[in-house]
């Protein structure tokens, strides 16, 4: 087989299993939003594009199918707004009613649920993101611009266990996207929540972002970290994340030189600069192990935090009720703090 034949195949291996997100609301819940319209600056409702029950469609993100009876995988940032209403639209535009089964509180991932009659659904082939290589064939599919279903597009991995900073709610809450995929398979704007395939037509990402201003950069989630919510659903019902309870900055040279700071690595414990934040959340398993606003965390497990390797990469793997053991510096001296993980509320 050819390496176009390749694709084609993959492509038609999967695309059925490929939806589309669509996102709508009712136009009372938009006129509460808009700027300006204390000006008397509003948009005619006729004009604006209606789905079958008269609310306002405002585009789409991407999915795909992974399970049979219809569970589907896509990105938390697609089905963000809780006064909206979403509905799954198949590759033939069938739409069909659906319902948020799960959101990782720490990923981008969410799980969605399609509550149509009864209907054995096609599925994706779920790959291993762990054995990627620089260079590797990868395809993207998905509803691009939130207008053009089934888009299809080709690259290579460019990247791996790359970082980057997004917004993943309504609230502006800031996260650090981590251990992303980057490709050069063009995603734009409607692509997120869709399948980042390899060669063989097995899904290796979920295509997450983009970079606006730049071209051929773009970003998915490894699959690795959506398996792990499906088998935590699977067993638990939910998704089970541990919780630490700290707020912290990384340090590095010119950060202790700056405030004189007695080591140039570790995660300092502090607040943030606003009303009512801590650095240490009261109640939480690290308030109940002793940790303090100012300390700083060396180690944890006796592996070294550096810049590039964060708490949070260290409790990647880590379940709530698992044990851990932080090496601490406080007022000169180091101490051990060991903590019994909690879950995320």
């Amino acid at each position: 087989m050819t390496y176009e034949e390749q694709i084609v195949a993959a492509v038609k291996k999967t695309l059925p299993a490929v939806v589309s997100i669509a996102i709508s609301k009712d136009f009372e819940l938009i006129e509460k939003t808009l700027p300006f319209q204390e000006f008397g600056i509003m948009p005619q409702r006729e004009n604006l594009p209606t789905d079958e029950q008269g609310r306002v469609k405002l585009g789409g993100g991407s999915g795909f199918i992974v399970s049979s009876d219809g569970v589907v995988l896509t990105n938390k940032h697609v089905i963000m707004d809780a006064e909206a209403t979403y509905a799954v639209v198949d590759s033939k535009g069938e739409r069909f009613p659906m319902r948020i089964f799960a959101r990782d509180p720490v990923q981008d991932v969410a799980i969605l649920k399609i509550t149509s009659a009864d209907k054995k659904w096609p599925t994706v082939a779920l790959g291993d993101s762990q054995k990627l290589m620089l260079g590797q064939t990868v395809i993207a599919i998905g509803n691009a611009l939130g207008e053009f279903q089934s888009t299809v597009s080709t690259g290579i991995v460019s990247g791996l266990s790359r970082l980057i900073t997004a917004v993943t709610d309504m609230q502006g809450t800031v996260a650090h996207l981590r251990g992303l995929i980057q490709t050069d398979a063009a995603i734009n704007p409607g692509n997120s929540g869709g399948p980042l395939l390899n060669i063989e037509g097995e899904v290796i990402g979920i295509n997450a972002a983009v970079v606006f201003g730049a071209q051929n950069i773009g970003f998915a989630i490894p699959i690795e970290k959506a398996k792990r919510d499906l088998a935590d659903i699977a067993q638990h019902g939910k998704i089970r994340r541990p919780f630490l309870g700290i707020r912290y900055v990384l340090l590095n040279s010119l950060f202790a030189k700056r405030y004189s700071l007695p080591v140039n690595h570790g995660a300092l414990l502090v607040r943030e600069n606003v009303p009512g934040d801590h650095a240490v959340v009261p109640g939480s398993a690290a308030e109940k192990a002793g940790l303090r606003e100012h300390d700083i965390i060396l180690t944890c497990n006796n592996e070294p935090l550096t810049e590039q390797k964060t708490i949070e990469d260290m409790l990647e793997n880590a379940s709530p009720g698992d044990n851990v053991t932080l090496t601490l510096l406080r007022d000169g001296k180091e101490t051990d703090a060991k903590i019994k993980l909690e879950e995320w509320k």
